[in-house]
């Protein structure tokens, strides 16, 4: 499983004791996610704000997007948020630095496409 699926399914994961252990294993303890609605640290952080845009658009599904890249210790990749098979609602582009473990230690995100 790649580290973009593994973090997709962090997206996912709508059980919270399985979402926090799946940010603990993805994310180092002082990580950072900062977004244009989140600027969060740490595990707990992550967590709470996964559980909070399940919560915006309740029985919608992170998916992969089209594009990625990697090059030392940084990914960038889009992902997509609507229903499963459908067409998204928002669409967005992270960026992600890894730490010397392979987990991520921050990741800034962009909105590329949000729902009206």
């Amino acid at each position: 499983m790649t580290l973009i699926d593994r973090y997709i399914d962090c997206w996912n994961q709508t059980d919270p004791e399985a979402r926090a252990k799946a940010v603990a294993e993805l994310w180092t303890k002082d990580a950072t996610y900062t977004d244009p609605l989140a600027d969060v640290t740490g595990h707990a952080g992550i967590a709470a704000v996964i559980e909070a845009a399940q919560g915006m658009f309740p029985g919608l599904v992170f998916s992969p997007g089209e594009g990625y890249d990697a090059h030392h210790h940084i990914a960038r990749f889009t992902w997509h948020l609507g229903p499963e098979g459908g067409e998204p609602v928002a669409v967005g582009f992270d960026v992600a630095e890894l730490a010397e473990d392979g987990r991520i230690r921050k990741v800034l995100g962009f909105l590329d496409k949000v729902p009206s």
